[in-house]
């Protein structure tokens, strides 16, 4: 008998080649320095910060390379699938407008670009027709050590503190002859598929990291399982070579905590003699503790999930912002030049990202989000409260769209020039900034004029709506107005006479407008109060001063 026999045994439908394989996914026809870049999350859980980092590094890299971004569905890992993930992964793609140019979408039925299936269990016979190929080579065996002896095997290697692995003396089934082999499959028993490593752990290679430059490994000379017993799909480690191999991805970018399966894809590459990838291993994202920098956590922080951004209502790219200050340590100068371009322009260089960690600050991204903020049209704040309201706040979005144009003036007060009002850190916060300015939720309101009476509070309100209140006033006709009327009733309005003889004073013209500014909000800081009342109008200012 030989290992042909063996491979027909084990894939009785498998008649392809790599060959087969190979000519049907050709090289791709795109410049010399183009980057494929693919966004390959596993749908075993939600989106989180760690993986949008990758995500846009990603997307960038093939942007300004005139490359191709895909989206790779690893879904090999049934049992641990979380229903809904696959959906949201596509939700945040979209919502960040980072959609890809190749990808399968199951429930639509759609799928655009020429090397897919782009979704992993689809691809099962693909696998299975390499693993095929390395049995036949005498590369990879059936191994038929059960749950209970792996068991034992991890005991005995952790109690007397060795590696812990199938190589060496523990690949029991490594050399067992082909025909006792084929028996034991004949037989029913169960069975993986390991590689037969050619490493050894004592000899060491150099790998070079696009963040961490040249390194060194130890060889890998575990056989580790490339297919799964249970469903005939491969291990993430094998999908990973297979895919990236005729999808023709050129860069890898994941997390640190992959380092330590370079050994291994380094061989399984070897094995067939393909060329790797060039990986990108982005640093693990930080946050400060007090007085402690730690590694953010899904667990007890939770900016860590993307959903955090989305009931929040940050705008996608001050997330993107965010993200990108802290991958590369030269974008930051960059966007102080280039404050209108797209970052997608920006050179990104893993040279320039840190290998020690990646401090993300939730106070930096409130300040990138207000800036950005402060920048939008009327039109465009408007558009963003009112697409998160759909979905976080039903009743404030019909009060929104029942008052658009209204709306919009509230939004646009001290909006445009030098230096735009920063109101809004994100869209979540902008109702409880801007209710009072609504007559639904100006009800049952609390007052405080502090040490004025309610009698004087009435008598400035009552004078000045009808004596001194015109609609038709500039900001500084407003003003001298209100001054005029504060020398009738006896209130300063030179501020350092009233500081030097208060005695002589009710108050001042501050404490005068403070009290309109009361009567109208309730509050005693708000944006500009001269544009507020523009926006009331007479009508609405009548009716909140006879709420006094």
């Amino acid at each position: 008998m030989n290992r042909e026999e063996l491979a027909n045994l084990i894939f009785p439908t498998i008649t392809k080649t790599i060959a087969d394989y190979e000519a049907m996914y050709p090289e791709r026809n795109l410049g010399e320095n183009a980057h494929v870049t693919r966004f390959a999350p596993s749908p075993t859980g939600f989106m989180h910060i760690g993986h949008f980092m990758p995500l846009v590094i990603d997307y960038v890299l093939a942007r300004q390379s005139e490359g191709i971004f895909y989206l790779r569905n690893e879904d090999t890992d049934t049992s641990r699938e979380v229903e809904g993930a696959v959906e949201y992964i596509r939700s945040v793609l979209a919502c960040y407008d980072m959609n890809p140019d190749e990808y399968e979408y199951r429930d639509t039925n759609e799928t655009r670009g020429n090397y897919g299936p782009y979704i992993q269990s689809e691809r099962k016979e693909i696998y299975q027709t390499f693993i095929k190929h390395l049995i036949i080579e005498g590369k990879a065996y059936p191994c038929f050590l059960t749950k209970e002896e792996m068991d034992s095997i991890r005991e005995g290697q952790a109690r007397d503190k060795r590696r812990i692995g199938i190589y060496g003396r523990y690949a029991k089934y490594r050399d067992l002859p082909v025909e006792e082999a084929i028996q034991k499959i004949k037989n029913g028993e169960s069975y993986t598929i390991r590689l037969k490593s050619s490493g050894d752990f004592n000899r060491k290679f150099t790998f070079n990291d696009l963040v961490n430059g040249e390194m060194e490994f130890p060889e890998n000379d575990q056989d580790i399982p490339i297919m799964k017993s249970k469903d005939g799909l491969p291990t993430y480690h094998f999908a990973h070579l297979v895919d990236d191999y005729l999808m023709h991805t050129t860069h890898v970018v994941r997390g640190q905590e992959w380092i330590s399966s370079i050994p291994i894809h380094y061989e399984l590459f070897k094995t067939f003699d393909f060329k790797m990838p060039k990986y990108i291993h982005i640093p693990l994202i930080l946050k400060k503790d007090g007085e402690s920098v730690r590694k953010i956590s899904k667990r007890l922080d939770p900016e860590a999930k993307m959903t955090y951004y989305e009931e929040k209502g940050y705008p996608r790219l001050a997330v993107i912002e965010a993200v990108m200050t802290i991958a590369n340590s030269n974008y930051e100068a960059w966007r102080e030049g280039h404050p209108n371009a797209p970052f997608t322009e920006f050179a990104f260089s893993p040279k320039k990202m840190s290998s020690s960690g990646a401090l993300f600050d939730l106070d930096k991204l409130d300040n990138i989000s207000k800036n950005y903020i402060s920048h939008l049209t009327k039109e465009e704040v408007y558009e963003g409260v009112l697409a998160w309201s759909k979905i976080y706040d039903e009743e404030f979005s019909k009060v929104l769209e029942n008052y658009k144009d209204y709306s919009m003036q509230i939004y646009n007060i001290e909006r445009g020039g030098k230096k735009p009002r920063k109101d809004y850190t994100y869209y979540s916060e902008i109702k409880e900034k801007t209710w009072y300015m609504y007559d639904e939720y100006f009800e049952s309101i609390a007052y405080d004029f502090g040490s004025f009476s309610k009698e004087e509070v009435k008598k400035i309100l009552d004078l000045y709506i009808s004596a001194y209140y015109n609609e038709e006033d500039t900001q500084e006709e407003w003003f001298n107005r209100i001054k005029e009327m504060c020398n009738a009733l006896g209130y300063a309005t030179d501020m350092k006479d009233y500081k030097a003889n208060q005695e002589k004073y009710k108050g001042s013209v501050v404490d005068v407008t403070n009290i309109i500014r009361i009567a109208l909000t309730t509050l005693t800081t708000t944006p500009n109060l001269y544009d507020i009342m523009q926006i009331f109008g007479r009508e609405r200012i009548e009716k909140r001063f006879s709420m006094i």
